[in-house]
C-alpha cells in the first residue's frame, strides 16, 4: 500500500527517458538521487530539483529503491556490481532493484543469481522494461510490463504505479517481463524497416509520398511505426527521438535469444542486417526511422523530396459533372469482399448483376434480395451495363473476364465504365485499359484497388484508391462512394490509369510483412513460454501493434484457418511487389523474405487457407503451437444483480447519522488560503442544485477565469454541457478549460481543485473526463465516485448505487436512466461500473471504498485514513444516504489532502455543497425572486416553460402539469418529426411557436413549449446526440425569438437548460440564488448584454423531483 512519506530513490540511468522518469518522481514529492556518466544529464536533473551524484554506490546508499534505466546489460552490469562503486553493495536490507532497461531475460536470471551469490537475497528484484518515450516519461504515463516474485512485485508496485499509465504484470518470474518486451522490439523493429522499404518504394515509383501516408494510416497496412516513424521521413527529420542504434541493440537480443532457443527468425534476420548497414553508413546516432536513406543510396532523400504537400480537395474524388444515369451494374467476382461490395451498392438502390464462377456465392448474393439479380455468364452480365466492377483474384482473370472466355469487353455498351478492383501490377492495369480503349467504344477503365478485410467491405466502409480519366472518375463516384462510405475513405490518386494500383502494392507490401512478422512474433512468444493470449492483447495497444497484428493474430491464437483472406493473396501480391520493385531497380529485402514464407506455406497446401495460418512454417519448423500457448482470456465481466429495497427499512437498518454541525468546520478550512479553490466542471446545468450564492460561468475565457479566481470565495461552477458532445470532444473540451484554469491560475496565484460534477445517475463521459483532467494537470493519487444526491433520491449503500422511486430503492441498472441511448449502463454495484466502463484501466484490485461504518462510526478521521492508504492510481468509491455522510466524508478528504495527497472527485451535485460547507435552504418564493404575482396585475407577463428531456420522469411532470393546470397554461408542442425533417420545415414550426408563446406571454398567461413525447433516436450514441441536439436547438430559436419578457424561465433538461442559458439568455455568468424545489436550482444573471436581464432562470434536471414537482413550482408562482 502506498505511505503518504516520501520515498528514498536511487536512480541510474538520466538519459532521455530516465530524465524524465527520475523528474517526474521529484515531482511527485519524491527523494530522487541521480547518476549517470554524461555531466549535462546531471546538471538537468539538478535543475529539475533531484540531487546527484558521480557513483551508483552513492545514488543507492540507503535508498528505499534503486532504478536502472541504463542502455544495455553490459552497463547495468557495471552499475549495479562494480566492485567499487556498484550500487548493489549500498543498498539497505529489504530494498528493491527496478530494472527499466531492454535487456535479454537471460541478464534478468544472471542478476538474481548474482545477488544470491552475494548472499544479498534480502534486495528484491523487478523485471521492468519501459515503453512510451520521452514525453510519457516525463508525465508519468509509461506503459510498464513488469515480472518477479509476488513479494517483489508487491514491494515495488508503488513507483511503478507513480510511473505508468498502463501496468501489466507478466507471470513467470524475472525475465518473464524482458521476453515479452523483446517480442513487442522484434515487431517495432521490422515495422520501421518494413515503412521504410514501402516508403522508399513509393519515392521510387514516382508517387506523392505525402499521400501515400495519409492512405495507408487508415488501411490494413497501417502499424503504430508506421504512422509515428514515417512523418519523420517525410519531413527528413533526423532529430533522435529514438537511436537508430537501440534498434541494433534490439534487434541483437531477439535475434541472440532465438539463436539460444534454435528458433528460426528469418524476417527479424533480415531486419538486423538492415539496421546494422545504417549504422555502419553513419546513422547510428540518428533517428531510426533514417534507415529509409539506405533504400536509395542514390537518392537518400527522395522520400522527404516526393513528400508533396497534401492537397485534400485533390486527394478527396468530389464531382465535377453530373453523374450518368446508371440503370445496371454489372459486377463479376463475388467472393468474400466481392459479395459485401456488391451488396453495399444494392443496398444504395443499385439494381446489382451479379456473376462468379462458384454458384454458392451467386446464391448467397441473391439472397439478400432487392435489386440484387443474377447471370449465367460475364458476357451476360456486361450486357447493357453502364457500370461493370472487375473483383477478381489478378489480372490473368480480369483479362480472361473482358478479353477471353467471358467476352464481357465485347458486350459492354458504348460509353459504359469498367472499374478494377482487385490488385493487380500497375503494367498489367494499363495494359488492359488501352485494351478496353482499342474497342472503339469510348469504355473508359478506372483503377480502383481496395482495402479493408471481409467486415468492412460488407458494411460499405473499404477504403478505396482510384485512378484514371477525371471526368470517369466524377461520374462513378456514387458507385465508389457505396462501397467505402464515409469521404475520407475514398482516394484519387493523380497519374492516370495504374497510380492507384502503385499506392496499393505499397499498402500490400506492408500487410504482407506484417502479417509475417504477427507469425514470426508470436510463434517466438510460444517457444520461450509466454502467454500468447497475453501476449496479443499487451501487444496490440502497444508499438509493436499494427493493423494486421490485430485483425489476423486472433486466427492464430484459436488455429482458425477459414480463408476471409487467402494466403494465395499474398503469394500473389509480394510478387507483383517484387516484380515492380525489380523493374524500378529497387531491392525490397524484407518483401522478398516475407514472399518465401508465403511460398513455404503454398508448399505446405495452405494456399486456400487464410492468410495468417503462415504461422504453421514456424509451428512446423520448431514444434510449437501458438493455439496451444493461447492461455484463455478472462470470461467478460458480467455486473451483479440486486433486488429492490424499501426505502425505510433500509436507511433505518444502518448506523445512526451524525448529528454534528461538520459543514461548520469544513467552512473554517474553505475560508483559509492553503485550501484550494474548487472549481466544478459541470457536464450540464443541474450540478448546481445544491448550492446557492456561488457563481457560475458558461465561458472560459483567460480574462474571465482571471477575475473570477482574484474574486471568489471557496470556488466557483464552469458550465461545460460536455454530455452534450461525443467522447472524443468532451476531452478536448475538459482539456482545453483545464489550460486555461492553469495558466489564470498561475497569473492570480490561486490554487484550485477540479471536480467533475457529473450526473448523479451514472450518464456522463466517465472514464474520459477524468482521464483528460489528468493528462492536462497531472496524475491524481486517485479518483473519487460520489454520486450521491439525497434531493434526487440517489443513494449509495455497500457501493450500490439506487434510485428511490416512491418509497423502493431500485438499483441504478433497473432505472431508465441505464437506458440512456448514449450513456446506457449495466452495473448498480460502482466497483462493477468502473470495470464496466473503465475495465482496460482498472482491475478489481484499483477499487476501494469509503463505507458508511467508516463514515458515521469513524468520522473525517477514519475517512482520512482510509483515503491515506488506497494506492495510488486507484477509485475510491463513497457510499452516502443521507447528507450528513457527504459532509464527513469532504471533511475527510481535506484532511488527507492537507498530507499531501491529490485526487480527483466525479461525483453528483452534494459532494461540491458539502465540499464548500454550503447548508441547504428552503425553496424560494416569488416574493424573494422579487415576481411581479399580484392578482390581477395588468403589467404582470407569463411565465415560460420550455422542456426537451425524453426521461420517462419529465414526461410524467409534463403530463401532470398539464392536467392540473388546464387552461391557465399554453402548451405548444413541437413535433420532433418536422424538426429533423428539413430545414425549411423547421424554420415553419419554430416561427410559429415563438410567435404563439409572444402573444400568450404578453397576456400575463403561462406558457409551456415542449417537444413530442415519441423519442427519436439515431443508430448509435452520436447520432442520439445529434437528434438531441437539434431538438435543444429548436427550442433555443423559440427563446431567442419571444419579443415578450417572461416573469421568468423553466428550462427542463440538461442539453436544453444549458443551450437555453448559453445561447437563449446569452449568459457568461450567472449567481446560484437557491432552488425552486428541492434540487431544482434558480439562476440569475444581471450582466449587460444578457438576454432578459433580472429574470430567473430556472434549471430543472430531467432526473428529479416527483411526478407533480413542476406542476407545484408552477403553481406556487402562478398569478392569483
Amino acid at each position: 500500500m502506498a505511505s503518504s512519506k516520501a520515498l528514498s530513490i536511487g536512480f541510474a540511468g538520466l538519459g532521455a527517458m530516465g530524465l524524465g522518469m527520475a523528474s517526474h518522481l521529484v515531482k511527485e514529492g519524491h527523494n530522487v538521487t541521480g547518476f549517470d556518466v554524461y555531466e549535462p544529464s546531471l546538471e538537468k536533473f539538478k535543475a529539475a530539483g533531484g540531487q546527484t551524484t558521480t557513483s551508483p554506490k552513492d545514488a543507492g546508499m540507503a535508498k528505499e529503491y534503486f532504478i536502472c534505466m541504463v542502455a544495455n546489460a553490459q552497463q547495468a552490469e557495471t552499475v549495479l556490481f562494480d566492485r567499487e562503486n556498484g550500487a548493489v553493495q549500498a543498498l539497505p536490507s529489504n530494498s528493491t532493484i527496478i530494472l527499466c532497461s531492454t535487456v535479454p531475460a537471460a541478464f534478468l536470471k544472471s542478476v538474481q543469481q548474482r545477488l544470491n551469490d552475494l548472499n544479498r537475497s534480502d534486495i528484491f528484484l523487478v523485471d521492468s522494461p519501459v515503453s512510451g518515450g520521452t514525453v510519457r516519461a516525463a508525465q508519468g504515463t509509461l506503459t510498464i510490463l513488469a515480472s518477479g516474485t509476488e513479494p517483489a512485485l508487491r514491494q515495488g508496485s508503488e513507483v511503478l504505479k507513480l510511473l505508468s499509465e498502463k501496468l501489466y504484470i507478466i507471470p513467470g518470474g524475472v525475465g518473464a517481463a524482458s521476453n515479452v518486451k523483446m517480442i513487442n522490439q522484434l515487431l517495432a523493429g521490422v515495422h520501421i524497416a518494413a515503412a521504410a522499404e514501402a516508403m522508399g518504394l513509393a519515392a521510387k515509383a514516382g508517387l506523392n509520398t505525402r499521400q501515400v501516408y495519409e492512405i495507408i494510416s487508415g488501411a490494413a497496412g497501417n502499424s503504430w511505426m508506421f504512422e509515428n516513424r514515417v512523418p519523420h521521413m517525410l519531413d527528413n527529420d533526423l532529430t533522435p527521438y529514438s537511436a537508430l542504434d537501440i534498434f541494433v541493440k534490439d534487434m541483437g537480443i531477439v535475434t541472440s535469444s532465438a539463436r539460444s532457443h534454435g528458433f528460426p527468425l528469418p524476417m527479424s534476420a533480415t531486419t538486423e542486417q538492415l539496421y546494422l548497414s545504417a549504422s555502419a553508413q553513419g546513422f547510428g546516432r540518428q533517428d531510426d526511422s533514417g534507415i529509409v536513406r539506405t533504400f536509395n543510396p542514390s537518392a537518400p532523400t527522395l522520400v522527404h523530396e516526393q513528400a508533396k504537400a497534401s492537397a485534400t480537395k485533390s486527394d478527396v474524388i468530389t464531382p465535377s459533372v453530373t453523374p450518368i444515369k446508371i440503370s445496371k451494374i454489372g459486377f463479376i467476382g463475388l467472393g468474400a469482399m466481392g459479395v459485401g461490395m456488391a451488396t453495399s451498392l444494392v443496398n444504395a438502390n443499385y439494381d446489382v448483376c451479379g456473376y462468379d464462377v462458384y454458384e454458392p456465392s451467386i446464391q448467397k448474393f441473391l439472397s439478400i434480395g432487392g435489386k440484387a439479380t443474377s447471370a449465367q455468364s460475364p458476357s451476360e452480365v456486361a450486357n447493357g451495363a453502364e457500370i461493370l466492377v472487375l473483383m477478381v483474384q489478378n489480372a490473368v482473370q480480369a483479362e480472361d473476364v473482358l478479353f477471353g472466355a467471358g467476352k464481357a469487353a465485347e458486350f459492354l455498351p458504348n460509353g459504359s465504365i469498367v472499374i478494377l478492383n482487385s490488385t493487380v501490377s500497375p503494367s498489367a492495369v494499363r495494359g488492359l485499359s488501352e485494351r478496353l480503349s482499342s474497342l472503339g467504344k469510348n469504355v473508359e477503365l478506372i483503377d480502383a484497388p481496395v482495402s479493408g478485410g471481409v467486415l468492412r467491405a460488407a458494411q460499405g466502409q473499404l477504403t478505396i484508391i482510384s485512378s484514371g480519366n477525371e471526368i470517369s472518375l466524377s461520374k462513378v463516384r456514387p458507385v465508389l462512394a457505396a462501397m467505402s462510405g464515409p469521404a475520407k475513405n475514398l482516394h484519387r490518386i493523380a497519374g492516370g490509369v495504374g497510380a492507384a494500383s502503385s499506392v496499393k502494392l505499397i499498402n500490400q507490401l506492408l500487410a504482407g510483412v506484417h502479417i509475417a512478422a504477427a507469425a514470426e512474433a508470436m510463434a517466438f512468444g510460444a517457444k520461450i513460454g509466454l502467454n500468447t493470449t497475453s501476449l496479443y492483447e499487451i501487444i496490440k495497444n502497444a508499438a509493436g501493434g499494427s493493423w494486421m497484428f490485430e485483425n489476423r493474430v486472433p486466427a492464430m491464437l484459436n488455429a482458425d484457418w477459414t480463408p476471409h483472406s487467402q494466403l494465395a493473396i499474398f503469394v500473389k501480391d509480394l510478387g507483383i511487389v517484387l516484380d515492380e520493385s525489380k523493374r524500378l531497380g529497387y531491392a525490397a529485402p524484407l518483401t522478398a523474405t516475407a514472399h518465401q514464407l508465403y511460398l513455404m506455406g503454398a508448399a505446405h497446401g495452405w494456399s486456400r487457407e487464410a492468410d495468417g495460418g503462415v504461422v504453421r512454417v514456424w509451428e512446423l519448423m520448431a514444434g510449437v503451437s501458438v493455439s496451444a500457448s493461447a492461455v484463455p482470456a478472462k470470461k467478460p465481466f458480467i455486473p451483479r444483480e440486486y433486488p429492490k429495497l424499501p426505502v425505510n427499512e433500509t436507511l433505518e437498518s444502518l448506523p445512526v447519522a451524525s448529528n454534528q454541525d461538520i459543514l461548520k468546520d469544513i467552512r473554517v478550512q474553505v475560508d483559509s488560503d492553503t485550501t484550494p479553490l474548487l472549481i466544478a466542471l459541470d457536464d450540464d446545468p443541474t450540478g448546481t442544485q445544491t448550492c446557492h450564492d456561488i457563481a457560475v460561468l458558461t465561458v472560459w475565457d483567460h480574462e474571465t477565469l482571471c477575475k473570477e479566481l482574484s474574486t471568489a470565495k471557496g470556488g466557483f461552477f464552469i458550465l461545460t454541457n460536455s454530455r452534450a458532445l461525443p467522447g472524443p470532444e468532451a476531452k478536448e473540451l475538459i482539456s482545453t478549460i483545464c489550460k486555461n484554469l492553469a495558466i489564470a491560475a498561475k497569473e492570480t496565484n490561486k490554487k484550485f481543485q477540479i471536480v467533475l460534477r457529473g450526473d448523479s445517475t451514472l450518464r456522463g463521459h466517465f472514464p474520459e473526463e477524468p482521464e483528460s483532467v489528468e493528462e492536462t494537470l497531472g496524475k491524481s493519487d486517485a479518483w473519487i465516485l460520489a454520486p450521491f444526491f439525497f434531493q434526487g433520491g440517489r443513494h449509495t449503500i455497500a457501493d450500490i448505487h439506487y434510485v428511490a422511486e416512491k418509497g423502493v430503492l431500485v438499483p441504478a441498472s433497473q432505472t431508465p436512466f441505464a437506458k440512456d441511448a448514449t450513456f446506457g449502463y449495466k452495473s448498480s454495484n460502482l466497483r462493477d461500473y468502473v470495470l464496466e466502463k473503465a475495465g482496460d484501466k482498472f482491475t478489481e484490485q484499483d477499487i476501494f471504498s469509503i463505507s458508511i461504518d467508516d463514515i458515521r462510526l469513524g468520522g473525517p478521521e477514519k475517512v482520512a485514513e482510509r483515503l491515506l492508504a488506497v494506492p495510488r492510481g486507484s477509485v475510491v468509491i463513497v457510499n452516502a444516504a443521507v447528507e450528513s455522510d457527504m459532509a464527513i466524508f469532504a471533511a475527510g478528504a481535506i484532511a488527507a489532502e492537507q498530507k499531501g495527497k491529490k485526487y480527483l472527485y466525479r461525483t453528483g451535485a452534494a459532494f461540491v455543497s458539502s465540499r464548500l460547507g454550503i447548508e441547504g435552504k428552503a425553496p424560494m418564493s416569488a416574493e424573494e425572486l422579487d415576481m411581479d404575482y399580484r392578482s390581477g396585475s395588468n403589467s404582470a407577463t407569463g411565465g415560460f416553460i420550455i422542456a426537451g428531456s425524453y426521461v420517462p420522469k419529465t414526461t410524467a411532470q409534463l403530463a401532470s402539469l398539464r392536467e392540473k393546470r388546464g387552461d391557465k397554461l399554453h402548451v405548444i408542442e413541437l413535433d420532433v418529426g418536422k424538426l429533423i425533417k428539413s430545414d425549411a420545415e423547421a424554420a415553419r414550426v419554430i416561427s410559429n411557436a415563438y410567435q404563439e408563446s409572444s402573444e400568450k406571454l404578453r397576456q400575463g398567461q403561462d406558457v409551456l413549449v415542449m417537444t413530442s413525447r415519441n423519442l427519436i433516436t439515431g443508430s448509435d450514441a452520436i447520432s442520439s446526440l445529434k437528434i438531441g441536439g437539434v431538438v435543444a436547438a429548436a427550442l433555443v430559436d423559440v427563446l431567442q425569438n419571444i419579443s415578450v419578457r417572461p416573469r421568468y424561465v423553466i428550462a427542463k433538461g440538461g442539453i436544453t437548460s444549458s443551450d437555453a442559458a448559453t445561447k437563449g439568455l446569452s449568459m457568461k455568468r450567472a449567481m446560484i440564488l437557491g432552488q425552486a424545489a428541492p434540487g431544482v436550482p434558480i439562476w440569475r444573471c444581471d450582466e449587460e448584454g444578457s438576454r432578459h436581464t433580472g429574470v430567473p432562470y430556472i434549471v430543472f434536471p430531467g432526473n428529479v423531483g416527483g411526478d407533480d414537482t413542476l406542476a407545484e413550482v408552477v403553481e406556487r408562482w402562478a398569478i392569483q
